[in-house]
């Protein structure tokens, strides 16, 4: 049975414009209880978790990275010391009240306090040379990405708390070896208590749990527990606040006045977005919300008065209609090559062991009597790997990869008539080469390969020919 909550996930963006976020969506001008009958899951403030693990762009050490790499014995300590500067300085940013700034502080040291007594007992393990600690770093690789939910969710519920909310802070992230429930079972006993009509949870995106979230869900967690929360509480519905709409293209690269909020999609237009790393939701986390017909909202927490986008498991637009031009600008191209492949299995199999070993998401793959190519988003180093194993297994096979981008127009349903030559025709007037194209017969997405210095390029044109001067039908209908 369906209930009449919400379960709302708060990026990290969000979080850190702490103001704006109680003016837009913690309160949001609501008094008594219409405050309640809500749940926040909330990830750290930005830039915390790059500091506890490595910056996820960049890939410049934290805590984590620098504790792996011992190449210096105080190197951890130091980076543990920034997070707790870091942690700290956004508290004094937030608290009015002595009192509550105390008490933020204080939980902050309780924790990075725990996790360094902990880091510098593996430490002393490890300068023996006869301990080997790699199994125990996974294990602290969880710990420390818990410290930035444990800090964002705590202090929220205490500013909530100073300004006469009934917040209760629920921290999922406590983890040790006697405590090993699935996820399921640390969310179903912690809300066991909670009476949602007159309380306001605000729950850590990180919960510790057997599966490990870092180790099964990457930096993609927090999107997994709240997703895993609105299932088994049954919620009304699930909303995701970021610091910008769901746009039919990156306003940055087309224009603010160009790209258009989405409004309606559908789970299926959400999973080809994940695919891109255009991540709407985490592909699994989407993936129960779509089984229980729970549907997703996706707002912007700095437009108060806008409802976002609605995805939902069952819309189809009215008119065929391309909604989102998006792609990945640095993709790899493997293409592997046997003249005797045809009419001979194993090679697909054989290919696709590789890349699961080495980590290699899969973006696309096409074929034919004697090529297999498949488009993948990972970096150069893991791609040498790759090629490296399968020469070895196939000695006769002429093997490469090289650089590209793939830009792709996605839709509910873009089955219209003319789509695809108006597509080649706007990249070709452009002056963009198509090195490559993939249309499924299901007509949710086309793709385009192109060269990676013209990614931009064909965005704009791609945009501004099949969705800006498209058709401006918005009509609806439910499949």
């Amino acid at each position: 049975m369906t209930g009449t909550h919400s379960v709302e996930k708060i990026g990290g963006t969000s979080m850190a414009a702490t103001a704006t976020l109680f003016d837009n969506v913690l309160i949001a001008g609501r008094e008594g209880a219409d405050l309640y009958n809500r749940i926040f899951v909330v990830s750290a403030y930005a830039g915390i978790t790059d500091l506890l693990l490595e910056h996820k762009k960049s890939g410049e050490p934290g805590v984590y990275a620098r504790f792996v790499a011992d190449d210096d014995g105080d190197g951890w300590r130091h980076a543990m010391a920034a997070v707790r500067t870091a942690m700290h300085d956004r508290n004094a940013e937030m608290f009015a009240r002595p009192e509550s700034l105390a008490e933020a502080n204080a939980f902050v040291d309780r924790r990075l306090d725990t996790i360094a007594a902990c880091l510098d007992d593996l430490a002393r393990l490890r300068s023996h040379g006869r301990f080997c600690v790699k199994e125990q770093l996974v294990t602290v690789r969880e710990l420390l990405a818990g410290a930035g939910e444990a800090h964002s969710a705590h202090s929220t519920a205490l500013l909530l708390r100073d300004r006469g909310v009934n917040a209760r802070f629920v921290d999922l992230s406590l983890w040790n070896q006697e405590d090993m429930r699935d996820l399921d079972e640390r969310i179903e006993q912690a809300f066991a208590t909670i009476d949602l009509a007159t309380t306001l949870p605000i729950v850590t995106g990180y919960a510790g749990c057997s599966e490990g979230m870092v180790r099964r869900y990457a930096r993609g967690y927090s999107e997994m527990t709240f997703s895993r929360i609105a299932v088994l509480t049954q919620a009304r519905e699930a909303i995701i606040h970021k610091e910008f709409h769901l746009s039919s293209a990156d306003p940055k690269l087309v224009g603010t006045g160009k790209a258009r909020k989405i409004g309606r999609t559908n789970y299926d237009v959400a999973d080809q977005l994940a695919n891109l790393g255009m991540e709407a939701i985490h592909p699994g986390a989407g993936r129960g919300l779509r089984q229980t017909d729970i549907p997703l909202r996706v707002r912007n927490t700095f437009d108060r008065e806008d409802e976002g986008t609605l995805i939902c498991g069952d819309y189809v637009s009215d008119t065929p209609r391309v909604e989102i031009v998006t792609g990945i600008r640095h993709a790899q191209a493997l293409q592997f090559f046997e003249q005797d492949m045809v009419g001979v299995k194993g090679y697909d199999a054989a290919i696709l062991e590789a890349l699961t070993r080495h980590g290699a998401w899969i973006v696309s793959k096409s074929s034919n009597a004697n090529t297999i190519t498949h488009y993948l988003s990972t970096d150069v180093a893991t791609m040498k790997r790759v090629i490296a194993d399968l020469q070895a297994r196939y000695p006769d096979a002429a093997i490469s990869a090289h650089p590209v981008a793939m830009v792709s127009a996605i839709g509910s349903d873009i089955a219209r008539p003319g789509l695809m030559p108006d597509a080649l025709r706007a990249l070709d007037d452009a002056g963009i080469t198509v090195n490559a194209m993939q249309h499924q017969i299901r007509n949710v997405d086309i793709q385009f390969v192109v060269d990676v210095e013209r990614f931009d390029a064909a965005i704009k044109a791609l945009h501004g020919a099949l969705v800006e001067d498209a058709p401006m039908a918005q009509g609806r209908r439910a499949a």
